[in-house]
């Protein structure tokens, strides 16, 4: 590439088709995609109900003024929004968090906000103040002031939930963090403590929502309460949206003036999440439920027992394989490329599954046969290396 910052280290083929669960390259190389596009092509890339209604909408405008009302933006609001809540909606995860935390502040009247190591939450300014991760903020400081880090998980966390912080912000599963599952009594306790404390509750739903864990949100396997909600990826699923769901008590520190957006609900880009959620329905998601049990019940049996593998983590399609220090994850990314699967890396050695949600349940596991068999052979040369 000769044109553009070199931001990205890129894989070695340029995808330029794709049909249901299947992308081709630029080679016409076929691979069974487990990255969605980093959890954004949930519903795969032909799907009719989405080409229909972009389309649709295509033929009637493109972008309209937020000065005007939109019927469109409402209806996909009162489709994605939990009862209490309202949207705000802009084009991206990282936008949908810095709304999140101006909310947080304007609201309160309070400038601290407390968010976990390994948490990961955009790179934009706000956001990337509120990413426990010095990797990605290096070289960009002085950050946004006031943000504190615990550890994930940790008890101890919760005694800096204090009345002083205007909000506590943090991902159900930790996903760039390394797939990190949340304990749900821990999660509870903060949850808690937030409410007791006057604390908002900030749940960022960037990679875990729209149907990920089999949940809409991923909060819900947990039953918590959370005054934000923060989306995007699966939401659109392709085209740039994001959202930021907030209780209606808030509502009064948001309004005209308050915050903004030219491009944020666009009628092409929720014409494509109108129907994404139409698709979102109960037995869809028992349907992803059913799959993941499937997913998970091969991972313990066939990748779970190899060397190479510490431990699997994860909830519906959203999986980590960590793998231990014998084997790199670019290495194992790089030989399922040749044998035709897509995957991901995340922090700590992690392979990170995603699968688009409609992948029928054939194909993924035909996919975790394949990554059993390339970690196989992994085990196998570090053993022959050994002798």
């Amino acid at each position: 590439m000769k044109h553009i910052f070199p931001t990205y280290a890129q894989y070695p083929m340029e995808i330029v088709s794709g049909h249901d669960w299947h992308l081709v390259d630029n080679q016409q190389k076929s691979y069974l995609d487990f990255t969605s596009g980093i959890g954004v092509c949930s519903f795969g890339y032909s799907n009719d109900k989405i080409e229909h209604s972009v389309l649709n909408q295509l033929g009637k405008i493109w972008h309209t003024s937020n000065l005007y009302p939109s019927q469109l933006q409402d209806d996909v609001a009162n489709a994605l929004c939990p009862e209490g809540m309202l949207a705000f909606f802009c084009n991206s995860g990282t936008e949908a968090n810095e709304a999140a935390f101006k909310l947080a502040r304007k609201a309160t009247g309070k400038g601290k906000v407390l968010a976990f190591n390994n948490g990961f939450h955009g790179r934009t300014y706000g956001s990337m103040s509120l990413t426990g991760n010095p990797d990605i903020q290096a070289g960009f400081k002085p950050l946004v002031p006031e943000v504190q880090f615990a550890d994930y998980n940790d008890p101890d966390a919760l005694s800096a939930i204090t009345d002083d912080l205007a909000a506590v912000i943090l991902e159900v599963i930790q996903g760039e963090g390394g797939v990190v599952d949340g304990n749900g009594d821990w999660l509870k306790q903060v949850a808690a403590k937030c409410h007791e404390q006057g604390v908002l509750l900030i749940i960022d739903e960037v990679q875990t929502g729209i149907g990920r864990t089999g949940k809409k949100f991923a909060f819900q396997n947990f039953d918590l309460d959370p005054d934000i909600i923060t989306c995007a990826k699966a939401l659109g699923n392709g085209l740039p949206i994001g959202a930021m769901l907030g209780k209606k008590s808030l509502a009064s520190a948001f309004g005209p003036g308050s915050h903004g957006t030219t491009f944020g609900g666009n009628k092409i880009a929720l014409s494509s999440a109108k129907a994404v959620l139409e698709q979102l329905t109960p037995d869809f998601l028992k349907g992803v439920q059913k799959k993941s049990k499937a997913v998970f019940d091969a991972l313990g049996k066939k990748v779970l027992p190899l060397s190479a593998v510490d431990s699997i983590s994860g909830l519906g399609l959203m999986i980590g394989i960590h793998l231990n220090d014998s084997v790199k994850v670019a290495d194992v990314i790089s030989h399922l490329q040749q044998n035709g699967l897509l995957t991901l890396s995340a922090k700590h050695n992690t392979l990170r599954l995603l699968p688009p949600l409609v992948m029928s349940e054939a194909d993924l596991l035909k996919g975790i046969d394949l990554i059993t068999d390339t970690l196989a052979n992994v085990d196998a040369t570090v053993e022959s290396s050994l002798i």
